[in-house]
């Protein structure tokens, strides 16, 4: 079964000092950073994210801004697919089906940010779309959510995304199962 590795929007905007920094960004990019090593040692697939806002009332992915940018952990080397999306799934509007379909990709191995939100969204749609996936919790980061009064701590937030997704949606493992 030949597999890609999908790299979500890890992006500077994410990490301290960004607009919209998550928590335990850095360690997550550590994690994405060991998987896309492995993928680069075996010359599999692998496909760099990257979210531009088109809201003109965005706080975050804003054009032209550095936030926009790849953290330096794992930015894309010459022959790696980069991916410009306007929406949290990335197979909204990119192009992203018809590559994998093209390259016969059966499984996606996701890392990335959010957990809540963009990993979400993309492990959902890929899975309606018949690929096997595994999405690697340690290599993912979410944000602290508010919903009334509550807040929610960002790594119960992750966790509670990581347990929706696995069995049902992906297998969830750690970066470690993966290398």
């Amino acid at each position: 079964m030949t597999r890609a590795l999908v790299l979500v929007d890890i992006q500077l905007d994410y990490f301290p000092g960004g607009a919209f920094p998550l928590v335990e960004s850095v360690a997550a990019a550590t994690a994405a950073r060991t998987v896309l090593d492995a993928f680069r040692r075996s010359g599999e697939l692998v496909i760099h994210v990257f979210h531009v806002s088109t809201d003109p009332s965005a706080t975050f992915f804003r054009p032209g801004t550095p936030g926009l940018e790849f953290h330096s952990s794992v930015r894309p080397t010459a022959g790696e697919v980069v991916l410009e999306k306007h929406h949290p799934n990335s197979f909204t509007e990119t192009g992203l089906q018809g590559m994998l379909d093209d390259a016969g990709v059966a499984e996606l191995v996701i890392v990335g940010m959010m957990s809540s939100m963009c990993i979400d969204s993309t492990t959902r749609a890929a899975h309606e779309l018949g690929y096997t996936c595994t999405v690697v919790s340690d290599a993912c980061a979410a944000p602290d959510l508010r919903h009334g009064d509550t807040v929610v701590a960002g790594a119960v937030v992750h966790a509670a995304f990581m347990a929706a997704l696995d069995g049902s949606f992906a297998t969830v493992t750690d970066s470690a199962v993966i290398v």
